[in-house]
């Protein structure tokens, strides 16, 4: 399962695939187990594209959060309650803006379900490049565990945030170039519920929001500093921003210097 996170994420499916075929009866268990890329769906009654995952999946059919409706159809199909759906409809418009402010375009979706003293959920966030300059994707998954003190007004959160990124480009001036990885960080506070005269759903977004954020920033600054700035030291130590004749102009002088030196040195 270790080696499996350490894949390019562009790669997991076809090797999910190879190692499904090897052991079929461990399919279930890989597939809850290993963090796989987001897909796309259609609701078509809803008429809005939605994520595929293992957290919206019953059996061979998907929740849509937009209608509630499984597809293929799925009569005994697991449901949030009628109060955790009403609060599903409300995260899922929240972080449809957050995605939108951040990203600026891609794909959002909120799943939720009953636990006994509170509920879980999963956020997705997918945003694919355009192609024009690079192919590329993130995937964020972010499952968050909500442990509710209505007594203290309180809920304990427990985030477990995973993000896959690939990036690849095939151009004549730069050449081929493929980097891609996932990261995973957990985070766990407590927060308000009911704060200022807010409604506990409304505390819920914010309290969750917040957490989502702050995962996201530390991903994305880790991401930065040991993939890219590795990645760009090492290009750098391949690659000269000096022209072969000036640096042979200056390996030659260095010479000359190093000569004369040694000459009045002798004299």
């Amino acid at each position: 399962m270790d080696l499996m996170r350490r894949l390019p994420p562009q790669k997991i499916d076809c090797t999910l695939l190879d190692i499904i075929n090897l052991v079929p009866n461990l399919c279930e268990d890989i597939l809850s187990s290993i963090d796989q890329p987001l897909k796309i769906a259609r609701d078509a009654k809803a008429g809005r594209d939605y994520l595929l995952c293992d957290y919206n999946r019953d059996g061979d059919s998907y929740r849509s959060p937009w209608s509630n409706t499984y597809d293929p159809p799925l009569e005994d199909g697991a449901m949030p309650s009628e109060n955790l759906r009403k609060r599903e409809i409300e995260i899922n418009t929240a972080f449809d803006q957050y995605r939108e402010m951040y990203y600026e375009g891609g794909i959002s979706s909120v799943y939720l379900w009953d636990m006994d003293q509170g509920f879980a959920g999963v956020i997705l966030i997918k945003k694919a490049g355009d192609g024009k300059l690079a192919s590329g994707c993130w995937d964020s998954i972010h499952v968050i565990d909500v442990i509710e003190r209505p007594t203290a007004k309180m809920a304990q959160y427990k985030l477990t945030s995973t993000v896959m990124l690939w990036l690849q480009t095939q151009r004549d001036s730069a050449g081929y170039f493929n980097l891609g990885g996932s990261l995973t960080r957990f985070l766990e506070r407590d927060g308000p519920l009911s704060d200022s005269g807010q409604s506990i759903s409304t505390s819920h977004i914010v309290n969750i929001g917040r957490m989502v954020e702050d995962a996201e920033n530390s991903i994305r600054s880790t991401l930065n500093e040991v993939y890219f700035g590795t990645t760009k030291n090492i290009f750098d130590s391949l690659h000269s921003i000096v022209p072969a004749s000036e640096e042979e102009k200056r390996r030659r002088l260095v010479q000359e210097v190093h000569t004369a030196l040694q000459n009045k040195s002798q004299a």
